[in-house]
């Protein structure tokens, strides 16, 4: 019985503080699973890139757990190409869409001034040429909305419609105050772009930043660790270690 490593891959981002804001969150998951090899891969911008990673981690069973919002390009061709040689290699499902993202996003809002009572939210995504990620973000939405209780719109930064400025612009109409909500895993490209479109509209901060990883954030990688791992046999889980 050999026990897997957990290889986290993220997007990649030349900002510093994404970079240690992601790195906190591996270092968080390896804290929960002791005995454990759990290393971070990039698919962009970055290194190390996932195949020389798992050359790395050649001498055990590996699960790619992708810390991507949605399933788009990245996962769907990009992971599944590089896992694909090793039969001992296997792909989670990416992070999102799930209700301790939305858990994270409220509690980001908070921090960032909502008044229930009065804002209009918009949910600011990065979107994706893949329709598929596209969807996972709007269900992400909805996800949001039932929590908020409120009507919660998409507003894109890239690659599909509206625009998070065309997003804000219509959701103020009626002369409400607009919140940008960020879906985006950490500070860097994305979220300098999200605070320019926003023209003003306070902008919650990502899901991770210098402050420690949600809890929810650190329990959905291990679930995702672990769901992923379940399907083959032979391999001892973190759940057969409690």
């Amino acid at each position: 019985m050999t026990l897997p490593s957990l290889l986290l891959v993220s997007h990649g981002t030349a900002s510093p503080t994404g970079q240690r804001a992601v790195a906190g969150l591996v270092a968080a998951v390896a804290e929960r699973l002791p005995g454990f090899t759990v290393q971070l891969a990039h698919v962009d911008v970055q290194q190390p890139d996932v195949e020389r990673s798992l050359a790395f981690l050649s001498h055990s069973p590996v699960v790619v757990v992708p810390a991507l919002l949605s399933a788009g390009y990245h996962v769907h061709v990009d992971l599944e190409r590089e896992t694909r040689p090793r039969a001992d290699v296997v792909l989670a499902d990416s992070m999102g869409p799930d209700g301790r993202l939305a858990e994270v996003l409220d509690a980001r809002l908070d921090q960032a001034g909502f008044r229930d009572e009065d804002d209009e939210v918009v949910l600011a995504v990065a979107g994706s040429s893949d329709e598929r990620a596209n969807e996972d973000c709007r269900a992400m939405a909805a996800m949001l909305s039932h929590r908020l209780g409120r009507n919660v719109t998409v507003g894109f930064l890239s690659a599909a419609e509206p625009r998070l400025d065309e997003a804000i612009e219509r959701a103020s109409r009626d002369g409400r105050r607009v919140i940008v909500s960020t879906y985006l895993l950490a500070p860097g490209y994305f979220h300098d772009l999200t605070v320019r479109l926003a023209g003003g509209a306070p902008v919650a901060a990502p899901l991770l930043g210098d402050d420690a990883p949600a809890f929810g954030l650190v329990d959905l990688v291990i679930d995702r660790f672990e769901a992923a791992w379940s399907t083959l046999a032979g391999v001892i889980t973190p759940r057969d270690l409690r």
